[in-house]
């Protein structure tokens, strides 16, 4: 869960988590009161908006007690998590997992309780979008988590930078510029003739990850084989995200770096890959100066794709693994996870909430009172398939893929940093 919208910071700390270990001692699952009271504690990161639900379900259920352990960092959180997994005890009873880690626990799933045995037997796959549903499952088919919000991808972009440009900026006059990756560098390379050489996008790493993800196999297969030399269409990706970095449509930015931020002040590019979550991170960025000026719209190369959501697991270690369950069941509810999206702005994963009125109707100012919630909605359920995500997938992408794209940005030759990224994949997966 990747959330910045309506105000919320990534950068909270790890004194959360170190103030509420104290409370409960080291062992995350608290077992029972002396009372008979279950006691069953939950661990998130950023902001799940799950505060006033957790009193909610304490009020509906007098006999348990919920202790929240918080996290507000998401990498500190699940280096925290795998550490735990390992030492076979100090989780808590309900463990939030985000999307981009999930391919890390995917080989440890045995140490994760089977959802469909244990959770609530009215819970049944039709309560969430197909992908995000089936992206819960380990290779063997076992439900290790229950989806709670997702990232549905959308393009944000400056109506006035695509004006002075004389490209189309209305939402749904850029839609033929935006409906697939030929199309979109296709404009970019417009756009760098005539602003004089300006950048059309911000960060190479974020286009490319998304062209990779809409592949039906990622960087492994589900025998967790390799595939990067096997697999053409991530070798089209590599050719076609390099081209247009050669060809000066790159602002040659790292995405959430200082720098990066600052880009989007100054209009130090034009587009920028827009999961719904991205609003917030756009215009607390791009302060209220740029106010009316980025807009987004409901189109994305390709069709859609996602881009962060998380799940709710029950680890092994729990004491209390059939009351856990039921705990994660009633907090992805659609009527739970509406109140969150609300608190938080984490964009649901539940078919029933996607077609919820309050969503639906739910608007941006800062885009033009652009129709985020229905914009959104519609972009989800582009997205056809859960790309399966083996172990080392995501080392792969933050600490080869990326690294080598900086280089192609520095000036090494595609070729060569592709060689980088060959055997920088063999490494992380032997």
């Amino acid at each position: 869960m990747r959330h910045l919208h309506k105000g919320v910071s990534f950068a909270i700390g790890l004194a959360v988590l170190g103030a509420s270990l104290t409370a409960c001692g080291d062992d995350g699952s608290s077992g029972s009161s002396g009372t008979g009271q279950i006691e069953l504690s939950i661990g998130t990161f950023t902001e799940f908006g799950y505060e006033n639900l957790l009193t909610e379900y304490e009020q509906l259920h007098p006999n348990i007690k919920i202790t929240h352990h918080k996290t507000g960092e998401g990498g500190p959180y699940h280096q925290n998590l795998i550490t735990k997994l390992a030492a076979g005890n100090g989780l808590e009873d309900v463990v939030a997992v985000e999307e981009g880690h999930f391919s890390d626990i995917i080989d440890k799933s045995s140490k994760f309780n089977d959802l469909t045995e244990i959770g609530p037997k009215d819970v049944t796959p039709d309560r969430w979008l197909d992908w995000k549903y089936e992206a819960g499952k380990d290779k063997d088919g076992r439900l290790i988590g229950y989806g709670t919000d997702i990232g549905p991808l959308a393009l944000c972009y400056r109506k006035d930078l695509l004006q002075a440009a004389g490209l189309p900026s209305d939402p749904e006059g850029v839609k033929s510029l935006f409906a697939t990756w030929d199309s979109y560098f296709a404009a970019g390379d417009q756009y760098v003739a005539h602003t004089g050489g300006k950048p059309w996008f911000d960060a190479s790493s974020q286009l490319y990850n998304s062209m990779v993800n809409q592949l039906d196999t990622g960087y492994l297969d589900r025998d967790d084989k390799l595939t990067i030399e096997s697999n053409p269409g991530i070798k089209a990706a590599w050719d076609r995200i390099t081209g247009a970095i050669q060809r000066g449509q790159s602002a040659k930015l790292i995405a959430f770096s200082n720098e990066w931020k600052t880009g989007f002040q100054q209009g130090s590019f034009a587009t920028t890959v827009c999961p719904s979550w991205m609003l917030g991170v756009v215009e607390e960025n791009a302060g209220p100066g740029n106010a009316g000026k980025w807009a987004v719209t409901d189109a994305f190369p390709n069709g859609g794709g996602n881009w962060g959501g998380s799940y709710l697991t029950v680890p092994k270690q729990s004491r209390h693994p059939k009351e856990a369950a039921e705990l994660a069941a009633w907090l992805t509810a659609p009527e739970q996870q509406l109140k969150a999206f609300q608190a938080r702005g984490n964009f649901p994963s539940q078919v029933q909430a996607l077609t919820s009125p309050q969503l639906l109707q739910q608007t941006e100012p800062y885009f033009g009172d652009a129709p985020v919630g229905r914009l959104y909605a519609d972009q989800a359920k582009k997205v056809t398939h859960a790309q399966y995500k083996g172990p080392g997938d995501g080392q792969i992408q933050e600490n080869v893929t990326s690294p080598a794209l900086q280089a192609v940005e520095q000036g090494t030759p595609p070729d060569q940093a592709w060689q980088q990224v060959v055997d920088g994949a063999k490494k992380i997966v032997k």
